[in-house]
């Protein structure tokens, strides 16, 4: 059986089934082990974990701590509260109309940072001029829909990752702060940090940023020194503003201290930094990298909330929950009739009924004749069916984005 506890209740011999934390935030090669030593408890302290989860049929049990599935629940109760609470942002344009715009500022955004990671390398400086337009550009298309960019933008090629890392950051951030209602300058400083915030790692070997295994003490530490050489190199570009270079020093920042490069406190970190963090976190635990398997868009929502009561403001988590909607788009779902469907909009008041493309029997296991459904709608009226629960593509070996946007 799977438990959660605070890590103050471990003891040698229990077997760790998860961390509950970012695989970037803990100090061990594997995510699942048998606890051997008290200096493994106290590594598990140190690193800023404070709950994990843990096999009792592996190990020891913890008598009293609640099951995962007993935690899952309890979670799910805080969504659904948290979903009513205010609207998501206005849809100007469909998805559909928005599409062949947003896949080229993907494409276009993508080149740039490629550029700009290979000019930092060789030394050259930043050319803001080049910069900003494509900010620009991912804004209006936010603005007009949301969701066409952020579902594009959930393909990543894992050679390619770095880049459109920063092109998702980009997007998610410009997204939540308009959500959030900041005003049009702030948004785009925010947006040109998103693109720029990892402009560091174009210092860090190819051999340890595409490593195909869990980074040695060392390489470790090769990594967490980006945040400080991408705001050294953005220092000498002239026009920078402040914004940036605190998302580019501080998106890797904790609430709780653990963070880096300067733990800071949770009353030392900044807004803009505090939700560069939620975003960061939210696009790197859904990508397919070559050492992980991406999760769904909603598990990692849930995954970050969880992480929420130590790591990131629960504030802005649950500001970013009703940003990108509780099954963000892009989201494979399960509806109560046994119909698989992909999310494509969330609804304008209720974010548990968003628009779904349906397109998978779970009944028959066959593709049947692709529709939309807005489940905000009665039956009769495009609509009749709620979300039972976000599923694996994997398990059902279906690509939900295939069915994205419908045929005409």
């Amino acid at each position: 059986m799977i438990k959660k506890i605070g890590v103050r209740e471990l003891r040698v011999g229990m077997f760790i089934h998860d961390f509950s934390c970012h695989w970037m935030d803990h100090p061990f090669a594997r995510s699942r082990l048998m606890l051997t030593s008290e200096d493994e408890i106290r590594k598990i302290i140190d690193a800023g974990i404070h709950e994990v989860y843990i096999d009792t049929s592996k190990g020891l049990d913890a008598a009293h701590a609640p099951t995962a599935e007993e935690a899952r629940r309890d979670l799910e109760k805080e969504l659904v509260a948290i979903a009513g609470r205010e609207p998501a942002p206005v849809i100007r344009v469909s998805v559909a109309d928005e599409l062949a715009r947003a896949a080229q500022i993907r494409n276009q955004a993508h080149q740039l940072v490629r550029t700009v990671m290979h000019d930092a390398r060789l030394g050259k400086a930043i050319e803001l001029d080049q910069v900003e337009p494509v900010v620009q550009n991912i804004t209006e298309s936010i603005l007009r829909n949301p969701g066409a960019l952020t579902g594009l933008l959930r393909i990543k090629n894992k050679d390619d990752y770095t880049f459109l890392h920063s092109v998702s950051v980009c997007t998610l951030l410009v997204a939540f702060c308009r959500s959030s209602g900041m005003d049009a300058e702030l948004t785009r400083q925010a947006g040109l940090g998103g693109l720029l915030h990892d402009t560091g790692k174009a210092l860090v070997p190819d051999e340890v940023l595409n490593k195909p295994g869990r980074l040695t003490d060392e390489e470790f530490e090769i990594i967490r020194r980006h945040p400080k050489d991408g705001y050294d190199i953005l220092l000498k570009t002239p026009g920078v503003g402040e914004i940036p270079l605190d998302i580019t020093l501080h998106h890797h920042e904790r609430m709780d201290g653990s963070g880096y490069p300067d733990k800071l406190p949770a009353d030392k970190i900044s807004t803009m930094a505090q939700m560069a963090a939620i975003v960061d976190v939210y696009d790197a635990i859904t990508a397919d990298r070559c050492y992980h398997k991406g999760m769904p868009a909603a598990e990692a929502l849930r995954k970050i909330f969880e992480w929420s009561k130590f790591h990131f403001n629960p504030q802005q988590v649950q500001s970013f929950m009703r940003c990108v909607g509780i099954y963000p788009v892009g989201t494979l779902v399960l509806l109560e009739s046994g119909r698989l469907g992909v999310v494509t909009e969330p609804h304008e008041t209720n974010l548990l009924s968003p628009k779904v493309n349906v397109f998978f029997s779970t009944k028959s296991n066959t593709y049947i004749k692709p529709v939309q459904v807005d489940l905000s709608k009665p039956l009769g009226m495009g609509g009749g069916d709620k979300i039972q629960s976000y599923q694996s593509a994997e398990k059902w070996r279906v690509d939900p984005m295939k069915f994205f946007v419908l045929p005409a």
